[in-house]
């Protein structure tokens, strides 16, 4: 059975306004961000998803909850969802990292990840470990997975097949509450979208 899988990123806070490293820093999302949770709120109302899961950090659950409070749907939190742990880059703009750090970074961001951050590689297999627990969990429904930038893009890398360390490359960008959409079949995984905007049905007549 064929089961939709919808993953979007939280909303803004003041670190990601700034292009700092969030990982495993617990911010809040900032004015921006819950005007950007409230739209994706409004596009679940169309969309009508059967489950909501979400990573257990703050920003993601300030995102997710008012979908939850809206549709009266529970709400699974998973650890394996958080971000990546940055380690030194936490903070930091990569501009502000030791031009060896950073140029070791911009040329293999898994082989040469962040002194003292977590190995993005180890980042994907907990998140595909969970992604296709609830592929499997929810066969032939609807599910909103709310996470992280860095962890989402590293989750298509792994679906599809694609080298990790071209997550930055092949997948530059994935904007604050902005969606993927992939399809989960017997363990086999399409992409069906990928950065698109969290716009209600009813404002694309």
């Amino acid at each position: 059975m064929r089961t939709t899988v919808v993953l979007a990123r939280h909303g803004r806070t003041e670190w990601h306004h700034g292009n700092r490293y969030t990982g495993s820093t617990d911010l809040p999302i900032d004015e921006v961000g819950h005007r950007q949770a409230e739209q994706l709120k409004e596009w679940a109302a169309d969309f009508a998803p059967d489950a909501l899961w979400s990573s257990p950090m703050l920003r993601a659950r300030q995102t997710v909850q008012p979908i939850a409070d809206a549709l009266g749907l529970p709400l699974t939190l998973d650890d394996r969802l958080r971000e990546v742990d940055f380690g030194s880059a936490e903070g930091r703009m990569l501009s502000e990292l030791p031009p060896a750090v950073a140029k070791a970074f911009e040329l293999d961001p898994v082989g040469w990840h962040f002194p003292g951050g977590e190995d993005p590689a180890e980042a994907a297999d907990r998140v595909h470990e969970a992604f296709h627990q609830i592929g499997r969990q929810h066969q032939g429904k609807k599910v909103l997975v709310v996470a992280h930038n860095t962890l989402l893009r590293l989750l298509v890398c792994r679906v599809l097949g694609l080298e990790l360390k071209e997550y930055r490359r092949l997948l530059p960008a994935l904007g604050p509450a902005a969606l993927v959409r992939l399809r989960w079949e017997d363990g086999t995984v399409g992409l069906e979208a990928f950065n698109t905007p969290a716009v209600r049905m009813e404002t694309l007549a």
